[in-house]
């Protein structure tokens, strides 16, 4: 390996031992996890940096949103950070282009790494008040008549969460599929017929460049940056982004949580939407009188879930809720 790992932090790993935990670590962007570090990028290079787990404190994700965007309306930009803390307090940030991204790698943290955590001090505080304040509401509000559906919603919600990957990888194909329908067909063909006068540009600039000079360089430029531009929009109809690849990846998303929830008995929801964000929120319906049934409070949230639109003015926590489930009911039609 031409580029070596440098370490960050006061302990280090043996020179042969990183580099080939960093071949084999499961990567994201710039960043990786491996069997005895972690990896971050530099400015120019990927997995730059590595921090073994040894002194590792705090491991999680951070979201920056442009302007307005904490105000929940909308669609706004976000950039994805993958941060870790260590030895006592330094920090290393680096940006991952996808968010579900740094969700699997914290989750293979937390499954492999149980002492390390993997949320912020504030938001790990916010969470434990959170989880406080809804288990007193709901001991508090929930009628006794309705007592054993709120028990049954929250073991459905506590067995979902026991298998993550299943219920996250429904809302990314949820949302993938979501995204595709609401795209115009125009907008891809123009992109993939500009990405094909770009290739076009690239190779007559090339041949330019070695004929008559340094002329050819402007073409070679037009057309490096139109390939680069519309592929990292997602836009083009490639062999990942079309129709058939994402119906059948969300066709798999819901066979593998129909399969997981066939050990569970009596589980109240369609796979379709199994979600604990789901769970939770029919579990706080049936709290506040609204519903004595699992059937009615599917029925009331899918009427929440339906009001809520780029005018309601929520907190992030529930933006970044509502947003992963919303797509499941969208492209389902609420039924």
């Amino acid at each position: 390996m031409i580029f070596k790992a440098e370490k960050l932090g006061s302990i280090g790993l043996p020179e042969e031992a990183v580099q080939r935990d960093r071949r084999r670590c499961r990567r994201a962007g710039s960043c990786g996890v491996g069997e005895k570090a972690v990896y971050l990028g530099g400015l120019y290079r990927e997995r730059k940096y590595y921090i073994p787990y040894d002194s590792i404190e705090r491991i999680f994700k951070r979201v920056a949103m442009s302007r307005g965007g904490f105000t929940g309306r909308g669609a706004f930009a976000s950039l994805s950070y993958l941060v870790v803390e260590y030895d006592g307090g330094k920090e290393y940030s680096c940006l991952v282009k996808r968010e579900e991204d740094i969700d699997s790698l914290l989750e293979q943290v937390k499954r492999e790494h149980p002492h390390i955590r993997v949320h912020s001090a504030d938001a790990e505080r916010k969470l434990l008040e959170k989880r406080r304040r809804l288990s007193s509401k709901l001991k508090r509000q929930i009628p006794l008549e309705a007592k054993e559906e709120a028990e049954l919603l929250q073991s459905c919600r506590e067995y979902l969460e026991k298998k993550p990957a299943l219920y996250r990888e429904l809302s990314l194909a949820s949302r993938s599929m979501r995204a595709y329908e609401n795209s115009r067909p125009v907008y891809r063909w123009t992109a993939m017929v500009i990405t094909a006068a770009g290739a076009a540009s690239l190779i007559y600039g090339i041949y330019s460049f070695f004929s008559r000079g340094w002329e050819g360089a402007y073409f070679v430029l037009f057309g490096l940056a139109a390939i680069f531009f519309f592929s990292g929009m997602s836009v083009l109809p490639t062999g990942r982004n079309n129709r058939k690849r994402i119906e059948r990846r969300l066709r798999k998303a819901e066979e593998d949580m129909e399969k997981y929830l066939k050990d569970f008995s009596g589980f109240p929801i369609p796979a379709r939407y199994a979600h604990p964000a789901v769970l939770g929120r029919m579990e706080e319906i049936i709290a506040e009188k609204r519903a004595s049934s699992s059937e009615e409070a599917l029925e009331i949230l899918k009427d929440d879930l339906k009001r809520l639109n780029s005018n309601v003015q929520v907190e992030q926590e529930e933006y970044e809720e509502i947003t992963a489930i919303k797509p499941m009911f969208l492209i389902n039609r609420y039924r």
